[in-house]
């Protein structure tokens, strides 16, 4: 079946504004973001509710199995090597820890471990180690994901021949802006490490940071790089910036959070079948924000204490969040099913409330 022929989770034919494309212009993506606001919402939610249960989030947890003292000059990152942000390095973390780790996730709800590491690119010397985080978090049933920097052709098989799932690789922001983030590797290079990824036969991770000081241009320009991409990331991480004291973007202006919601809501019309990803930045959002991101098409977070190395939302608000706007967790055919999660997300919840930091769902590593 062709993607224009693509049918929804009912068997219907979806209608022409659900279907995937792959040749948006800069122009067609710009009058969606012109839409009246109300417009807007409502045209995201048509194109999600054709695809995905509207109640359901997938779930994630993200660990940072490799901290501090990247090589590359990403403006934003606490853990380049460029910057002083009091983030000190950290050796690669055992395999026991990061099992350890995925476990605790597993139990409270997650669907998804997401591991990550601050490379350029992964090391001989340390892919053997990584190959085998992959089996073992595989093994447990969860669906695995990685973040290395850039791989090869070769690394990308190795990855996928170990069971790896997911291969994150964020554009960042638009070609015609990225000169202005990140000098050290090129968009070029961002491409050839999702396209390595694709011809391993995995399956793609690749979004972007907004609030960056971009204009709203490389806001549409960067969505029309991702939907560019055949097929389709099948997730899509929408990051507000954090900003981190000693990065040179730490006092770029706030973006307005309603222009925040309505990139959400145009990156779930261009990816219809996509899962749009709530990511960093959640922190600093308040409940109504996230309700209308959710509103927007966004379905997939990140759930725990550390999103890598910066805040993210407690569990309890999480689940608080959840009961308030009636979602649930998303179903996969490798974990939990949603009342086991839910339960597990209770369970999770009432044990770090007695145990703190001894139930973290995300390691830090900067405290080991």
């Amino acid at each position: 079946m062709s993607d224009a022929q693509l049918a929804s989770p009912h068997g219907q034919t979806t209608p022409p504004e659900t279907r995937i494309r792959h040749d948006w212009s800069l122009a067609e993506i710009e009058a969606l973001f012109a839409l009246p606001f109300n417009d807007l919402l409502f045209r995201a939610q048509q194109v999600h509710r054709a695809h995905f249960d509207a109640n359901a989030v997938q779930v994630s947890t993200l660990l940072s199995i490799k901290t501090g003292a990247c090589p590359e000059d990403c403006k934003y990152c606490p853990q380049s090597g460029h910057y002083t942000t009091g983030l000190d390095k950290e050796k690669l973390l055992e395999i026991e820890k990061v099992v350890a780790q995925a476990k605790a996730a597993q139990e409270a709800g997650a669907s998804r471990f997401c591991m990550g590491a601050a490379w350029r690119s992964p090391r001989e010397k340390d892919l053997g180690v990584v190959l085998e985080m992959v089996r073992q978090v595989k093994a447990l049933g969860l669906e695995t994901c990685m973040t290395l920097g850039m791989v090869d052709v070769d690394q990308a098989s190795r990855l996928a021949e170990a069971g790896l799932d997911y291969y994150n690789h964020n554009l960042d922001t638009s070609p015609e802006y990225y000169g202005e983030i990140i000098t050290t590797r090129t968009y070029a290079d961002r491409l050839e490490t999702l396209a390595n990824v694709r011809e391993a036969g995995m399956k793609v991770c690749a979004g972007g940071i907004l609030g960056m000081g971009e204009a709203p241009r490389d806001r549409a320009a960067l969505l029309q790089q991702l939907a560019r991409l055949d097929p389709h990331p099948e997730s899509v991480p929408i990051n507000m910036l954090v900003k981190v004291p000693g990065t040179p973007l730490e006092d770029v202006e706030d973006l307005d959070p309603i222009e925040f919601v309505r990139a959400i809501a145009v990156a779930r019309i261009l990816m219809p079948a996509s899962h749009v990803r709530l990511s960093a930045g959640r922190e600093q959002m308040d409940e109504s924000t996230q309700a209308l991101a959710f509103l927007a098409g966004a379905n997939s977070i990140f759930y725990g204490d550390k999103l890598l190395t910066t805040g993210n939302p407690q569990a309890a608000r999480d689940k608080a969040l959840f009961a308030k706007l009636g979602l649930h967790p998303e179903r996969r055919s490798t974990c939990h099913g949603d009342d086991a999660q839910q339960a597990a997300l209770e369970s999770a919840v009432a044990h770090q409330s007695q145990q703190a930091r001894s139930a973290a769902l995300a390691y830090d590593a900067t405290q080991a």
